[in-house]
């Protein structure tokens, strides 16, 4: 009888704990039937909230009075949902008890996105994180993209170092192999020199294009009419280059190099209308003083060295200045509307070699190429061969620099290389130099990297 009485007891209590929702239900119709989003209750999973349907508790509706955490659950799922619970407790707890914040977290992982953006900021979810565990919404761990990252980093950095010491390399081997050639084998043909190295670049820069390794713009008589001047200034500065070089040694034509950035400045102003900052001009003042210090206290100083250097700098800033001018048509004459700069050393060098057969015959280069032994030395052959690798490999090494950097690195770069450059020309060709002299030469250098910040720093 007493075994009776419980069974009905429990029954009763079963019955009350489902009324609920059957009155809701009932309310509600069939609304449960129509496509609309379900609807969502609180279902109180707290013990005192399992109290309250148990046989031997009256039943609790308010549960801001329970005092315990609840789990917002979707009413059609909510057997898979509770199931989603169980199994996480046991996953979190190792077969043990589970507790209500961490089930809390993987039901609301299944639930909305704005409770998943919750979640997340969750000190549980740091923590998981923090010790290098499974994001919960993306399932991917965090350390290995930080590794990649920094690789990616790493990467890049390395390449931009490799690019910037191939281009400082290059740059001052050109100029060093250049000065070896005319003053140590006494060589007195720089036109000829000229010539051969651009008819290396022309072999190789060709060669390239037709491997499909490198592109170049075809070369049309609208673009050669174009680019005419431009050339004829180019090769007019390598010649003048090759001539002062011969003369001077190699750390003061690096400091009356300077004077180039003095007159391109102002032709920017006359030609461009374009305004320089006073730091500017300050660094071009001291360009000035350090160039005229510097050839006064030269203690090998040669008046016709000098003279190609000054008619040097005016063809280079004419150089800039006008190619300033002329790419912009140059490039409507080109078939891909650009012109890069293999298509310009393209251009430039292929021009140039029957402008230099011409200046051959003109300084009578024939009659001494025709009398001196050194053409019948292979070595001598391998320096000048080098020499035109080098000077096309300052084109590639400029440009892959450039592209992992940026102009503003590169411009400072190339003031800096300036300095070991014009030492190693100083120790290698055992120039004989004085304290003033060395003074001002590197009163130049230094003038040379305050213009190139200052050109940095100068508003557009």
């Amino acid at each position: 009888m007493h075994e009776r009485t419980q069974s009905l007891a429990l029954a009763v209590s079963s019955s009350i704990c489902l009324l609920p929702p059957l009155i809701k239900l009932k309310q509600a119709g069939m609304s449960e039937l129509k496509p609309s989003r379900p609807r969502r209750r609180r279902l109180d999973l707290s013990p005192s909230s399992q109290a309250s349907c148990s046989p031997t508790s009256s039943i609790h509706r308010d549960d801001k009075t329970s005092g315990a955490k609840s789990l917002s659950v979707d009413t059609p799922d909510s057997l898979y949902e509770r199931d989603l619970v169980e199994g996480a407790g046991k996953v979190s707890r190792g077969g043990g008890s589970f507790k209500n914040h961490e089930s809390s977290l993987v039901v609301e992982q299944r639930s909305s996105p704005v409770r998943r953006e919750a979640v997340n900021r969750s000190p549980f979810a740091m923590k998981s994180h923090e010790n290098g565990e499974i994001d919960l919404e993306d399932g991917k761990s965090e350390k290995p993209v930080d590794k990649v990252i920094r690789s990616n980093k790493l990467m890049v950095h390395n390449q931009a170092l490799l690019a910037g010491l191939a281009y400082c390399i290059s740059s001052c081997s050109m100029i060093l192999v250049n000065k070896f050639v005319l003053s140590s084998y006494n060589f007195n043909a720089g036109i000829s020199l000229m010539l051969y190295q651009n008819f290396i670049s022309v072999i190789i820069v060709s060669t390239l294009s037709f491997l499909g390794i490198i592109s170049t713009e075809p070369l049309t008589w609208r673009l050669i009419k174009v680019w005419l001047s431009v050339n004829v200034i180019f090769v007019g500065m390598l010649i003048t280059s090759m001539f002062s070089l011969k003369y001077i040694n190699v750390a003061m034509v690096t400091v009356l190099k300077n004077v180039t950035n003095v007159i391109t400045a102002v032709g920017e102003m006359y030609l461009f209308q374009k305004h320089h900052d006073n730091r500017v001009w300050v660094a071009l003042f001291l360009m000035i003083v350090s160039a005229i210090s510097g050839g006064l206290t030269d203690l090998s100083f040669h008046a016709v060295g000098y003279t190609w250097q000054i008619i040097n700098c005016f063809l280079t800033a004419s150089y800039s200045l006008t190619l300033r001018r002329v790419m912009d048509t140059a490039k409507q004459l080109t078939r891909s509307g650009n012109l890069n700069e293999f298509s310009m050393v393209m251009l430039n060098n292929t021009l140039s070699l029957p402008l230099g057969l011409v200046l051959i015959f003109v300084f009578n280069e024939v009659d001494y190429l025709t009398t001196t032994p050194l053409l019948r030395l292979p070595v001598f052959w391998l320096v000048m061969t080098l020499s035109g690798f080098l000077g096309l490999a300052i084109s590639f090494t400029s440009m892959w620099f450039l592209h992992q950097t940026g102009a503003t690195t590169y411009s400072l770069v190339g003031s800096l290389n300036k300095i070991p450059l014009s030492l190693a020309g100083i120790l290698l060709f055992k120039v004989p130099t004085s304290l003033e002299n060395s003074a001002s030469i590197l009163f130049g250098l230094v003038a040379g990297v305050f213009f190139a910040r200052a050109k940095m720093r100068e508003r557009p």
